[in-house]
């Protein structure tokens, strides 16, 4: 039996920002499937976790954590959830806010959490064959298991979500922060900065990222935000393992926010389309193709792409909606072009899960133009509900969406290269040339149909990881 400690900054059920906490929340469910490990989670009790779990949470217990200078009262809970074991650091000063980031001191925030994970070790009813940390805020977790050594022979991994952030700090925060030799702080040090994530990567015994291409992308600088070096002199410890997707959490079949349940039928999805037009005061075409974007509106998502050529292509006989929010200039643009064009375009500027459901549900194509993308949730859950993906080839969209290929008639979306407008728009206009080619969008649809991203695949690509570093049989 593997004892792996999940370390991490968020977690469905009990909190989420953003696809890191889909990610805590499924792959300890899918290791769990394999008898030979035992995962746990570990995670900081903030303010914004619901009542209804804290209530149901146990005292475990307390104890004093050295931060520099600080002690700081550091209080265990644990609970038990879907047969997972999740401990919760709580610490009034660092955890007691409204949000959990955005705080001009989130940098000592974190690595107070991660010192107090591994003085946690000590008391927990669980010692750890592998600490499994997940991005910047628990990157320390990492450095300090490594330079403390309080389980001998424990190993570490460490999973890059977004590389693009680091958590730096100004390098006197050294002594500041951390009870250490200064012997130390090169491998914490990058660019004249303490680095969170950097110091992940020189320790951990594994690097893994979200998607075989983006940790091929990573090593070079136009994705590798300043670390690219310290990627390649680790390039023999780094991999790619795909996420997957909680498939009964994303199921047209069942999804309770649907107006209409299916499986594959695509009537099924015309008739979920034209309830969310009359929601929606869109005229009521329920062959005319539609197309959706789900999405934070941020510049990484490929936006101004969008900007550039959505006017131009809304001229053909298509509609499309727009949900999320984010920066103005994207809001702005959006809203206005719905004022404009009101029979064509329709923009929501907020979020709703439920609403982005119905929009998967309802939509022919999902369009995605990441200027980078470690993994991407979207494009998965597009293909669950049968909905074809139009994706930029970068990180995990290139690894799970395959352009149609007339000619084998292989593929399950559609793709461009370059960061380029008119690339964009050209790939528009081939998915429409496909929609009213009924021979190729069949055999689309059947492709789309098969598509499968399940945590299953990818649990077994971690357990193999995790055997690599403590070799015991795992899978039988």
């Amino acid at each position: 039996m593997e004892n792996v400690l999940f370390v991490a900054s968020e977690c469905v059920p009990f909190i989420k920002t953003g696809g890191l906490a889909d990610v805590i929340g499924s792959l300890p469910q899918a290791l769990k499937q394999n008898e030979q490990i035992e995962p746990r989670v570990i995670l900081p009790l903030y303010d914004e976790i619901a009542d209804d779990w804290k209530d149901k949470m146990e005292y475990l217990t307390s104890f004093d954590v050295k931060l520099g200078w600080r002690i700081q009262e550091v209080s265990i809970y644990t609970i038990t959830h879907d047969q997972i074991i999740y401990y919760f650091i709580a610490n009034d000063y660092y955890f007691t806010r409204k949000g959990i980031y955005g705080y001009y001191d989130d940098g000592e925030r974190f690595v107070f959490f991660s010192q107090a994970v591994i003085d946690a070790l000590a008391y927990l009813d669980f010692e750890p064959d592998i600490l499994h940390a997940h991005d910047w805020q628990a990157g320390m977790a990492v450095a300090l298991a490594n330079i403390l050594k309080p389980i001998e022979g424990m190993k570490t991994v460490f999973t890059i979500h977004n590389i693009k952030y680091q958590g730096i700090m100004p390098i006197d925060t050294f002594a500041n922060f951390f009870n250490l030799e200064r012997e130390h702080i090169g491998g914490m040090e990058w660019d004249g900065m303490l680095n969170c994530l950097k110091s992940a990567l020189f320790h951990a015994d594994k690097i893994t990222t979200v998607s075989p291409t983006y940790a091929e992308e990573i090593k070079y600088p136009y994705y590798g935000e300043g670390l690219e070096p310290m990627l390649l002199e680790r390039e023999q410890d780094l991999i790619g393992i795909l996420n997957g997707i909680d498939t009964r959490e994303y199921n047209p079949l069942t999804d309770p926010n649907l107006s209409v349940n299916y499986r594959s039928a695509r009537s099924k999805k015309i008739e979920n389309r034209i309830v969310l037009q009359e929601k929606l005061g869109l005229p009521i075409e329920g062959n005319m193709p539609l197309y959706i974007i789900v999405t934070r509106l941020v510049e990484q998502k490929g936006l101004h792409l969008v900007q550039t050529i959505l006017e131009e292509f809304i001229q053909e006989d298509v509609q499309f909606i727009l949900l999320g929010t984010g920066e103005p200039e994207f809001e702005h643009y959006f809203s206005n072009l719905a004022y404009r064009y009101p029979d064509k375009v329709a923009a929501l500027i907020t979020f709703d899960e439920g609403l982005a459901r119905q929009l998967y549900a309802s939509a022919d194509f999902f369009v995605m133009p990441s200027k980078f993308e470690p993994c991407g949730l979207a494009q998965l859950i597009a293909l669950q509900y049968k909905t074809v993906p139009i994706v930029r080839e970068t990180g995990g969209l290139k690894d799970t969406v395959i352009p149609y290929n007339e000619l084998t008639g292989e593929g399950n979306g559609f793709s461009f290269a370059n960061y380029n407008a008119h690339e964009l728009l050209r790939v528009l206009r081939y998915s429409l040339a496909i929609y009213h080619y009924q021979t190729e969008w069949q055999q689309l649809l059947r492709n789309v149909n098969k598509s499968q991203f399940s945590w299953k695949d990818s649990a077994h690509e971690y357990s193999n990881l995790y055997e690599q570093l403590v070799p015991t049989p795992i899978y039988r």
